[in-house]
């Protein structure tokens, strides 16, 4: 009776950290690699903005926060704190999944640009702004409730001052300015852009005193590429070369070809009724320097300035002047 067979070693499931997957190295060679070294990159998102468009992108927004922390603290006649968080850009879809369920979002466009902007606001800061803006002490409340129409219409005007700082910041487009569209309390309700739509996200945290609470400035990343763009450095224009002058060989294939030549005067002018009253013998005065100023015609294409004479008993042109082409 035979010994069984040892149990040969089960390979790795393909999504398992041991399974490996061919992949093609720097060198253009094929390797295997483990697939928790892989990482999986979506080439519709505008990740692979160069380290140096964002440090740019970044510098502007932090001088638009600042901004706007002084201008929200005279509008209020109170300390108020903005702070940057993050400035990130993602896909639609990611940005509205990790919206809280209770928040206040407002829907804006900023003209000339196209595409749908949206605000997102805590409630709690919401009732915050909407307090002082009743003359109360802008407390923030211990719990969240959803906005009433007459607080939506009061934290307007804050959304209007908020964006129109942030167009104030683009001086490169002046026409810029934000116009409201409308308001959502349910990310999940949320269809202004497809979901694989690369979004720049602006987050913020802002309040009174201590108390912080998260505001999103959410951007088509499409609609506000115009602008990102003014933010490259100009190229240096090249300086222009010098041409060097290139000298023509004489193709002695042309040596025998027979061109037509002719000269001719220019500068008589004399009125029709005087033509018709010319007969044989009359004498047309030519003034010198008219005389002394032949054109010399090849193909009847003015080539060159000459003076009249004779040679060899022969009328003649002596040239002065070549004509430019």
């Amino acid at each position: 009776m035979s010994s069984p067979n040892p149990a040969t070693p089960a390979s790795p499931a393909p999504d398992s950290p041991e399974a490996s997957v061919l992949v093609l190295n720097p060198k253009g060679k094929r390797e295997l690699k483990p697939s928790s070294a892989i990482r999986g990159h979506d080439f519709r998102q505008s990740g692979f903005l160069a380290p140096s468009e964002l440090r740019r992108i970044r510098l502007r927004h932090e001088q638009f926060i600042r901004a706007l922390a002084a201008r929200l603290a005279i509008f209020l006649r109170l300390e108020f704190t903005v702070q940057l968080a993050k400035l990130q850009i993602i896909s639609y879809q990611k940005f509205t999944e990790n919206l809280s369920s209770q928040t206040h979002i407002t829907l804006f466009r900023t003209d000339p640009l196209k595409g749908v902007g949206l605000l997102v606001l805590s409630p709690r800061l919401g009732l915050c702004l909407v307090d002082r803006l009743l003359g109360g002490p802008g407390q923030m409340p211990q719990t969240a409730r959803d906005l009433s129409e007459i607080e939506i219409a009061l934290t307007d005007q804050l959304a209007t001052l908020l964006l129109s700082e942030w167009c104030n910041h683009w001086p490169e487009m002046k026409e810029l300015r934000p116009v409201l569209l409308g308001h959502e309390n349910n990310s999940r309700f949320l269809q202004t852009a497809p979901p694989d739509t690369s979004m720049l996200i602006l987050n913020m945290n802002a309040g009174v005193g201590d108390q912080l609470e998260p505001v999103q400035l959410a951007f088509p990343y499409a609609a506000v590429e115009p602008l990102m763009r003014q933010l490259s450095p100009a190229m240096p224009e090249a300086e222009p070369t010098t041409v060097r002058p290139v000298k023509l060989a004489w193709n002695a294939g042309f040596d025998e070809v027979k061109v037509t030549a002719s000269a001719q005067w220019q500068g008589l002018k004399i009125s029709a009724a005087e033509i018709a009253r010319l007969k044989l013998g009359d004498v047309l005065m030519l003034a010198p320097q008219c005389a002394a100023q032949v054109q010399l015609r090849l193909s009847h294409i003015p080539k060159f300035v000459g003076k009249p004479g004779t040679c060899g008993g022969k009328w003649a042109v002596q040239l002065s002047e070549l004509l430019p082409a």
